[in-house]
């Protein structure tokens, strides 16, 4: 992808900004049509269904596979430039930040990237929960919460300084990835005609995978081109979201990918809730589901920053690149949520609404 004829319009910090804007703007309008949620699909694979929210879910993730594995082949990208592959990884922060955002999304009612999403379709129950999500995962990776994030995830880290590739560690060549997108593609599409899932859900589901690829691919063509160092990341809302949290109180603020992102959904998912006419104000239901929200906001900010990323940045962009402590990290999730919602909500006889 030539960038250079954009280089000569925008700085590097600005054309970063942008597709940070464009991805995220994808994302959000793609999110918000599908229903993408990682949260109800754990809630309903608890509950004994294998539904259309975890036909979403598994559309999504597989479709990421694909997109992400296909660019690589085509020469469009490369995993190792990434930044999740260039940093150590921390086993235990996966494991027990994995659990830590899984319990947390089930309290909170929504994982942090579809707490944005209904931000934008008027939820004020998801601004006030997004914002204190920010605050933590700010306040994890620079403040307070910074010494216990730093000494969890010190208990057990990936050899070397950099993370590891989970195709390298099982043996399996490069190829292999864009097989394993398709073995998931296969029961998504099964419980697509199962459940009679409309296509356009579909297609939907499917663009939500696709703008993780164009994040990768846009950084990384940026970097190629660029004079300073650029990132080459994707969709992930924990980091992001701090960031962008900083840039609107600091005196100085800095342009990049992940600034861009942020406003991208909430623009993209305002958009497609406005041409649906499902824009409408809604707010807490009384004082227990704000105080579970907040809590749920809580683990999530610290189980992010802990994790390596969120349901989205760990879950589906991180396990688009096959990054081993991210599919440990979605795996706790999964594990985290289904406990919340079985000793939480099904023992204490609370049944709340799929979002």
């Amino acid at each position: 992808m030539d960038l250079l004829p954009l280089l000569d319009h925008f700085d590097e910090a600005e054309l970063a900004a942008l597709m940070g804007l464009l991805t995220g703007a994808v994302f959000g309008y793609a999110a918000q049509r599908s229903s993408f949620c990682l949260r109800a699909a754990t809630v309903e694979f608890a509950r004994g269904r294998m539904g259309p929210r975890v036909a979403v879910w598994l559309l999504t993730f597989s479709t990421a596979l694909i997109w992400v594995q296909g660019a690589q082949v085509l020469g469009l990208f490369r995993a190792e430039d990434a930044r999740m592959m260039a940093v150590a990884g921390s086993w235990s922060g996966a494991a027990i930040g994995g659990l830590m955002f899984g319990a947390g999304m089930v309290l909170a009612r929504g994982c942090s990237g579809r707490l944005l999403v209904l931000a934008a379709t008027g939820n004020l129950r998801s601004v006030v929960s997004g914002l204190i999500f920010a605050v933590v995962a700010q306040m994890s990776l620079h403040g307070w919460l910074a010494p216990l994030r730093g000494w969890l995830a010190g208990l057990w880290v990936t050899p070397g300084g950099q993370n590891v590739d989970l195709l390298a560690m099982i043996s399996l060549p490069k190829e292999a990835g864009l097989l394993i997108g398709l073995a998931f593609a296969l029961p998504a599409f099964w419980l697509v005609v199962r459940n009679r899932i409309a296509w356009s859900t579909v297609v939907f589901a499917s663009g939500v995978g696709f703008a993780v690829a164009l994040g990768w691919v846009l950084t990384f063509s940026l970097s190629q081109v660029a004079f300073e160092p650029v990132s080459v990341t994707s969709a992930t809302f924990s980091g992001p979201s701090a960031n962008t949290l900083m840039f609107f109180l600091t005196e100085n603020p800095v342009l990049d990918f992940d600034i861009g992102l942020v406003p991208g959904v909430f623009l993209g998912a305002f958009l497609a809730a406005a041409v649906r006419r499902e824009f409408r104000f809604q707010g807490f239901d009384g004082e227990s589901q704000m105080r579970r929200s907040m809590f749920g906001a809580v683990l999530m900010g610290f189980g992010a920053m802990l994790a390596g990323g969120c349901a989205i940045g760990a879950g589906v962009t991180g396990g688009s690149i096959f990054v081993a402590t991210a599919w440990l990290a979605l795996l706790c999730m999964w594990i985290g949520a289904v406990i919340t919602d079985r000793m939480v909500d099904q023992l204490g006889g609370r049944v709340p609404a799929p979002i």
